[in-house]
Order: C-alpha cells, then structure tokens, then sequence
C-alpha cells in the first residue's frame, strides 16, 4: 500500500496505473491542459476539514486569520488541494486575500519536494522553494516562516509545542460551525482513470462507481456496530453518531449532484488561485457514463 503522495507522484509523472487515488486539485490542474490525461468518477476517498492544518509559528505574531496578510506561508507544494481549500475558505470566510502573502515550498519533513506539475501562476502570487537542505517542518518551529497550510501536522507541532500551534485551537466547534453555514465538506481526493484505459472501456467508470457506492454503503453500517468496532477509536460509535446528527445520515457523499454545491466554490478558488486558467465546470470533471444510474 502507496502513501497517496507516491500514488500522486507516479499517477502524474508516470501514468503507471490505470486507476488511482489523485489530488483533486493536480486532477485539475491537467483537466484544465491541453489533452487531459485523466477522467474521473464522482468517488471521494478522502474528505477533510481544513482549519486545523494552519499552523503557525509561536513567535509570528499570528492571532487571528487577518493578521496572515503579509506573512510567509509554508506550503509542500502550493498546487495541493489542502492550501487550495484553506486559502479560498481564509478568503471568502475572513477576508483574507490568497494574494496577500508570500508562498514558501518544500518538504514538509525531508529536504526537497519539487512540485508534481509545473505551474504557470500569474505575476500576484510569489511562490518560492525553500532551501533545498531545509524543511517546512523545522523552518516554522524556528520562525523562519511564519504559518504553515498543509494535508500533515507537522512533527514539530508535536515535539515543540511551545514553538508551534494551529490558528484554530478549537478546530471543531470551528469546522462544525463552517459546515452548517455552508453544508460544505472539503473534498480532497477523487479516483481517476487513465483516459486511454476509459475511451477503450467505457463500461469501466460506471462500474467502478457502483462498486464503490456499494462499499461505501457496506462501510456506513459497519461503523456503526457496537459487538465488534471496525477501527481502533475506543468512541467510535459515539463520533459516528455526532457526525450523523451534525452531518446527516450520508455524511460523505459520492455523486455529482450531491457534491455539485462542494466543487462548485473548489473550482472557483482554483481559477481564482492562479492554477486553472479558466474556470473549469463540474460536468467536465467526471465520466458522462456517472451522472445516472439504472434503477429497478
């Protein structure tokens, strides 16, 4: 089993499989080029809220979003959809202009992350590499930068606690707050094709969307079981009921239709963002063959 970051690496770089986990972010990015390489299906494997991974360092004066105008931000790569999710709710939820702040990239914890896609971003944005013997990680905790937008915690939140803390202590109240405002969960990650494999099996993307919906439906009831728990989370009914009574019942939904109002705003930060030159639609992004499906 892959980290998704490999699984990325080797999709985009390499097209080494046929069917892959992929930053909805670089699937984007590649959608909005010339021959796009991928196609996706309406499947989300991973789903996450955002406010707790801004991290900011103890000596940048940080106390409120406003005050990150001005400041150097960390990113692992300023195309992931993490930072893309943080910069536009930043904008659109406290006036934070994604422009107003410089962008420092690199290896969160090893020296030397480049980006996987090469970037054309307009002439607002300033994105530079950090050192390449340095990491985003050690750079935050010794105030060289001064927050840090990112998919990880960062080993020094833990290890230098007084050095290093999130924006949003109270990340939960916060993220609950933002979903009943907006009924968005942040997407993260789709599941991609390789377009050559689908224009020769069209009969692929729906299928696999099934196969996933019915997984999904298998995984929805077995989170629930109290005899025997399906994860290591000794409250995991409890957070499970929480998530359906602030959520509802399907709280991670696949589809398009059910997801249309999350993509619409992610595609808008994106053009906005500099990383689409146009703005991309929600019925481009996934195969046709997902829009419906045969009902008895």
């Amino acid at each position: 089993m892959l980290d998704v970051e490999e699984t990325f690496f080797r999709m985009l770089r390499n097209r080494e499989f046929d069917a892959a986990e992929l930053s909805m972010s670089s699937y984007c990015v590649t959608l909005g080029r010339d021959n796009p390489a991928f196609v996706a299906i309406p499947v989300f494997p991973s789903r996450f809220f955002r406010h707790s991974c801004i991290f900011i360092s103890a000596s940048s004066g940080i106390q409120k979003p406003a005050d990150l105008v001005g400041k150097r931000i960390g990113v692992p790569e300023y195309q992931m959809t993490a930072p893309v999710w943080i910069r536009g709710i930043l904008q659109d939820e406290y006036g934070v202009d994604p422009a107003s702040v410089t962008y420092h990239t690199g290896g969160e914890e090893e020296p030397g992350r480049d980006e996987k896609l090469k970037l054309d971003l307009p002439a607002k944005f300033q994105v530079d590499p950090i050192p390449a013997d340095r990491t985003l990680s050690q750079m935050l905790a010794n105030g060289e930068i001064d927050a840090l937008y990112t998919a990880r915690a960062p080993s020094t939140f833990y290890t230098a606690p007084e050095k290093v803390r999130r924006l949003f202590p109270d990340f939960v109240e916060v993220e609950k707050g933002y979903f009943r405002k907006t009924g968005i969960f942040p997407i993260m990650h789709v599941v991609a094709l390789r377009r050559d494999i689908y224009e020769n099996n069209r009969w692929i993307a729906q299928a696999l969307f099934k196969a996933f919906a019915q997984a999904q439906e298998l995984a929805y009831q077995e989170l629930l079981v109290s005899a025997s728990l399906k994860t290591m989370l000794p409250w995991q009914i409890a957070a499970v009921e929480d998530a359906i009574a602030t959520m509802g019942q399907r709280w991670w939904p696949y589809g398009v239709e059910a997801n249309r109002h999350v993509i619409e705003p992610f595609l808008r930060y994106h053009h906005e963002q500099g990383l689409s030159s146009r703005l991309l639609a929600v019925d481009e992004m996934f195969a046709a063959e997902t829009f419906s499906e045969f009902k008895i």
